[in-house]
């Protein structure tokens, strides 16, 4: 496979859970969950999509013929661009692919590796979903973000053990997974975490750490508070509260309030380049891309991924020649006009 259309009619086949649509935008799954669908109405989801269209690109042709640079770093890390695999497991479960979750992770660190970018790698209910993408990343020298989810303590603290050994780059945390019914009824639950509680994590991971989940300049405070070296403003994709805010239109508040105390990253309904340059416009040092990244995977492998974030590449590479940005420093509000 060669294009990024192939790559999609082949995981058209092979995810039998999801419709693999024209534009992945949550309507035609609303509710699936088990699925790839945004809870209850499916209108978070559905919102995160709708809202980046309404942001738009600001054409600036009057520039030089210097080369576009969408190079970029993460923690000191250089990337070839400021975009990055989200955490996403259950690849079974939610998309009924034939795939297993070690054979998933593999694929996918390795596609982001090739492309030069990073991936962040799930957790879940039982060890072996910490473990085995923990022990892809020790193939790749540490080159990536393992996630733990809100455990209770002892859970927590042998993962960021592992973390430790392996020398990963951060870690993550998606702390808005105290909202997923399934993990809080689990045998090991998850639950909700004060800044107490994180600064706690902190000291154990050893990293830096990253809390997924922010939605709000209250909740960046609390973070920073909790002495998190960075944020992913984050609905987790629609998936854990119904009617709430698109990631993309409480991003610039939250910018502006962290003030570049900490990296910013963002995710929900990223689907080209271009929206990635807006979430740059609007104050994001990087973006998170989950289900188009897993349909990559699942529809072409390592290749299919790396497929997919050379598209993304060219496609950013394509909107800062347009708005006359050569590099990704270069791309600032003036770049973007918003209507919502």
């Amino acid at each position: 496979m060669k294009t990024w259309r192939e790559v999609y009619d082949n995981a058209r086949e092979n995810a039998t859970l999801c419709r693999c649509c024209p534009v992945c935008n949550g309507v035609a799954c609303r509710g699936e969950t088990p699925g790839v669908g945004g809870k209850g109405s499916g209108s978070s989801f559905i919102r995160n999509v709708e809202m980046l269209q309404k942001v738009k690109i600001t054409l600036d042709t009057i520039t030089s013929n210097d080369e576009v640079d969408t190079s970029s770093s993460l923690f000191g890390h250089p990337v070839s661009l400021p975009v990055y695999a989200a955490p996403i497991g259950g690849i079974e479960i939610n998309y009924g692919a034939k795939v297993s979750e070690l054979s998933y992770t593999e694929m996918l660190v390795d596609g982001c590796l090739r492309a030069g970018t990073l991936a962040f790698t799930g957790d879940g209910k039982i060890p072996s979903m910490f473990e085995e993408p923990l022990s892809v990343l020790k193939k790749h020298q540490g080159a990536g973000i393992p996630t733990i989810k809100p455990w209770a303590d002892d859970e927590i603290a042998w993962r960021a053990k592992l973390c430790l050994e392996n020398d990963v780059l951060a870690v993550a945390s998606d702390i808005d997974a105290s909202g997923l019914s399934a993990l809080r009824t689990s045998e090991v639950p998850v639950g909700f975490k004060d800044v107490d509680d994180l600064k706690r994590f902190k000291k154990l991971v050893g990293k830096p750490l990253i809390l997924k989940g922010i939605m709000s300049v209250k909740g960046a405070m609390k973070a920073l508070e909790a002495g998190a070296d960075g944020i992913v403003v984050s609905n987790h994709g629609g998936r854990v509260l119904d009617d709430c805010l698109a990631s993309i239109e409480v991003l610039k508040e939250i910018a502006e309030a962290v003030n570049g105390r900490m990296t910013i990253l963002v995710d929900g309904g990223f689907r080209s380049g271009n929206d990635v340059f807006k979430a740059l416009a609007l104050g994001a040092d990087g973006v998170l891309i989950g289900r188009p990244m897993s349909l990559a995977v699942i529809g072409g492998g390592s290749d299919g991924v790396k497929i997919y974030l050379d598209k993304i590449a060219l496609e950013l590479r394509e909107a800062m020649a347009m708005a006359g940005c050569k590099k990704i420093e270069d791309i600032t509000l003036d770049n973007v006009t918003v209507l919502f």
